[in-house]
């Protein structure tokens, strides 16, 4: 009950921190928390079978049944959703781009919804390749969600509230992973049994696709909630052309990947996905294999750094948009003091933590919770910075550089398999900080050396003759006419 009372209260501390106090609620604070229960769910499907799996291969009281799937078998079942997830990030920024996000995420939350709830059946009819299957499939539809999240973000959300209203968008990331950690293993091991966890989700999502059916809208001005006032301030406040107009813009594809501004964002999201997810994967089994301390086994103890970096994100995202908001810092700075912090204070951190004697629970669990914490900064550091550089193509912007950002996932917990023999070994996981905190330092320093927040020239649809063409033009037919003229005389 404690936990449940903490979500809850972290909840409303997000609602009330995302929304902009100087003015009432508006269309634009219903679609971004849309948004924010899109992230919330998409993040527990991908958490719940991490916790459900343990209860599908383990005897329980209910009679459901039990799969003897070795340990091989359990990693690719898990691994196997971002096989499907990493393919369609670009093809789906692309379509995001053009044509909107609302379809895209109603796709994603409609199939989430109907591959969990058939998950059971693949389970105990078909084998565990099918169960891979499901996942690959949830994997697919998930891979249209972060580019389409990106490209409303960069329709709705007002320049001024931007920090807040990405990390309340991007932070139900921590709070869909906190409450299925609580929920998936609560229901597990109840009379409802483990196939309850993928019923409960399926369900979920299925009633947000038809909640965002009717409320959700790619732009304000295709919404018919929307009021005119509050349209008219967001259209002039967020730099980005309409979907009518986008529709016949072209991606500028080699003045994107010339851009060091956009390599600048590229390699930070790189970077944060291997250290993060070393961090989060593997920090767990070193804590158990060479301090002693067994953090899985108490729930609380799981919990704590997501509960630190879910409540950090809105104070760094508060504390952002008082910066700028102010003139104490322009908008590049803001966002590289925050993605330094998000950075290399994990960096410091992770150095601290591969030191530390073994049999010391309490000052491991409060770096690693520090660690995770800081990690809430990069919200309002790279991840919201794609809309800074091009609303237009935010969504294109985040299909490149989320697709990259999961191959490093995928390369996180490869790369200790790779370094780590002896898990028993402390010199040996210390090359595996070592290259994470490599990859940190040297990705937040490309970011500070060459991000910008200004939108590119790339951003603003190109017309297709420039005034001197329509000049030339013009002149050209007016010399046709006369001759023509002339040539009648005659």
């Amino acid at each position: 009950m404690f936990m449940f009372s903490l979500v809850v209260i972290l909840f409303t501390l997000a609602v009330i921190w995302s929304m902009d106090l100087e003015s009432s609620f508006g269309m634009r604070h219903l679609v971004i928390f849309l948004l924010f229960m899109a992230t919330t769910i998409s993040y527990a499907t991908r958490v719940s079978m991490s916790v459900a799996i343990v209860a599908m291969t383990t005897d329980n009281d209910y009679g459901y049944p039990i799969f003897n799937w070795d340990r091989k078998i359990q990693d690719t079942i898990l691994s196997s959703f971002f096989w499907g997830y990493i393919v369609l990030q670009i093809p789906a920024g692309l379509l995001a781009g053009k044509f909107g996000g609302k379809v895209f995420i109603t796709l994603a939350m409609v199939i989430t919804g109907l591959v969990n709830l058939v998950t059971p059946l693949a389970a105990t009819k078909g084998d565990w390749i099918a169960v891979c299957v499901c996942r690959i499939l949830m994997g697919l539809s998930q891979g249209m969600l972060y580019p389409s999240l990106h490209g409303l973000l960069g329709q709705w959300s007002p320049t001024t509230e931007r920090s807040r209203m990405g990390t309340f968008v991007y932070a139900g990331a921590q709070l869909g992973t906190i409450i299925e950690m609580m929920m998936a293993g609560v229901l597990s091991a109840g009379p409802w049994g483990w196939p309850s966890v993928f019923y409960v989700a399926g369900i979920t999502c299925l009633v947000l696709g038809a909640v965002w059916m009717i409320f959700g809208a790619s732009t304000p001005s295709t919404c018919r909630w929307i009021s005119k006032e509050e349209r008219k301030y967001i259209e002039t406040n967020v730099g980005s052309a309409d979907i009518s107009e986008k529709k016949k813009m072209n991606t500028p594809w080699k003045s994107i990947w010339t851009s060091l501004p956009f390599w600048a964002i590229l390699l930070a999201h790189s970077g944060q996905s291997l250290g993060f997810w070393t961090l989060l994967t593997e920090i767990p089994s070193y804590m158990n294999k060479v301090l002693g301390v067994n953090i899985k086994s108490n729930g609380l103890l799981s919990a704590l750094p997501y509960v630190a970096m879910y409540i950090l994100s809105f104070v760094f995202s508060w504390s952002s948009d008082l910066l700028v908001n102010r003139n104490i810092t322009s908008l590049p700075t803001a966002r590289k003091i925050f993605n330094t912090i998000a950075f290399w204070g994990p960096a410091a951190a992770l150095l601290g933590l591969s030191y530390i004697p073994a049999g010391h629970l309490t000052l491991a669990v409060a770096i690693l919770t520090i660690t995770v914490g800081l990690n809430g900064a990069h919200y309002v550091g790279f991840l919201i910075s794609h809309i800074d550089l091009s609303p237009n193509f935010a969504s294109t912007l985040m299909g490149i550089t989320n697709g990259c950002g999961n191959i490093f996932s995928i390369m996180a917990p490869l790369s200790v398999s790779l370094v780590v023999k002896d898990e028993s070994s402390a010199s040996e996981w210390r090359n595996v900080f070592f290259i994470s905190i490599a990859f940190y330092f040297l990705s937040n320093l490309f970011f500070i050396l060459f991000m910008s927040g200004r939108i590119q020239d790339w951003n603003e649809p190109q017309p297709s003759k420039t005034l001197e063409d329509g000049v030339k033009e013009a002149e050209e037919v007016d010399s046709s006419s006369k001759n023509k003229t002339v040539v009648e005389k005659f």
